[in-house]
Formats: C-alpha cells, sequence, structure tokens
C-alpha cells in the first residue's frame, strides 16, 4: 500500500509538542497512517495489574484498548484524522485524502502472531501493521533525540527507546525512520527523523 505508517509515542500525550506534531501530520501531503501509543492510558493498566491481580491476557486487550483511547484524543483534536479498525477503513480514508488512525484492538486480538505480552507494545504493533499493509516506511514519533542514524533496532531496544521485541517485528520493514523533538520543524511533507540501520547480518557457523 502506498503509505507511511507513523506511530506517534502516548508520551506525546501530556508533551508541549503533541499539538505541534498534529498540525504537522494534518498539513502532510504525504499519505499516513497513524498509530497511537498508549500513553497514560496504557501506563494506568501497568500500574492496575499487580494489585488487581489481572492476567498478561487481560492486560494486552487493555492496552490496546489504551491505544484506542489516545487515538479517539488524537481524532478529537483534529479535523482530518478518522478512525479506522481495518484494513478496509484504513483504504477508505486514504482514498478520501484523510488521515487513518488505526484503532488496533479488532486486528490485534486476531493475530496469533502478536503475543499477549508487555514484550510488545505500539512500537511493535506499528511494526506489525507497517509489514501487513506492505506500507512504505515506518516513522516513530518520540520524545526523545537520544538515537542517531548508526543505531539498530536491537541497540535501541537495548536502551529501551522501543520494546523488547520490535527488532523481530521490525525485521521485514523497508525502511525505519525515527523522529524526535529536533525533527518536528521538518516534518512537513516530508518523512521527519533518522533513518535508523539495519543489524548486520550474522553468518551461521
Amino acid at each position: 500500500m502506498n503509505c507511511a505508517v507513523v506511530k506517534l509515542g502516548g508520551s506525546a500525550a501530556t508533551a508541549a509538542s503533541l499539538p505541534l506534531w498534529l498540525a504537522a501530520i494534518e498539513a502532510s501531503t504525504l499519505p499516513l497512517v497513524i498509530v497511537p501509543g498508549g500513553g497514560p492510558f496504557a501506563d494506568a493498566v501497568r500500574e492496575a495489574q499487580p494489585p488487581l491481580g489481572f492476567s498478561d491476557r487481560a492486560a494486552h486487550v487493555m492496552a490496546l484498548l489504551a491505544m484506542e483511547q489516545f487515538g479517539q484524543v488524537l481524532i478529537d483534536r483534529t479535523t482530518r484524522l478518522d478512525p479506522a479498525r481495518g484494513i478496509q477503513d484504513i483504504r477508505t480514508a486514504l482514498g478520501k485524502n484523510r488521515i487513518p488512525v488505526w484503532l488496533p484492538t479488532q486486528m490485534a486480538l486476531s493475530e496469533p502472531t502478536i503475543p499477549a505480552s508487555w514484550d510488545v507494545t505500539s512500537d511493535s504493533l506499528a511494526a506489525w501493521l507497517c509489514q501487513t499493509l506492505d506500507a512504505t516506511a515506518l516513522v516513530l514519533i518520540k520524545q526523545t533525540d537520544d538515537f542517531a542514524p548508526h543505531d539498530t533496532p536491537e541497540t535501541l531496544s537495548a536502551r529501551g527507546i522501543v520494546d523488547t521485541a520490535f527488532p523481530h517485528f521490525a525485521a521485514q520493514i523497508p525502511a525505519l525512520y525515527l523522529a524526535g523533538p529536533r525533527h518536528l520543524a521538518f516534518a512537513r511533507d516530508t518523512l521527519p527523523g533518522e533513518r535508523i540501520a539495519r543489524a548486520p547480518v550474522r553468518k551461521a557457523g
């Protein structure tokens, strides 16, 4: 599909830069699909799990719904973003020059390769969606500039910038970019951020 997947991290929910990122996204002439992070909604699930004692499966469902809650915030604060629960919704929105916001519960819960684990967050889900859509690129918008072109999914995961499962889910995507605060000024009409390298292929033996 001729589009780029853009994951807007939930940490942006309370950041002063959120309106600026939303303005850049709305003004973009590129076909984009937005994946919302979980932000404070997912944090509430993490905090509630130990005292309430619910399973990782239940936490997984709640975390997906947390992404949908932040997605509804993004839709409410813009005029060009539309909810999208499935691939046809995404196609329809793009065909109308709208920007679909992926609400992941329906697709993610029906996908057996996505484990119910905190190792899989919205980063990995965005990579999975990028591959599923055969999109041209994945952009992760973060609230940090602690990354560089020589980074790989593995080094980013080791530093906690992306989740533990991300290197696996990102292995087949065609292009990966990370964008932080320093890239905001260049976000309109281009894919912002640093293009992230691939880990070197290890030879057997």
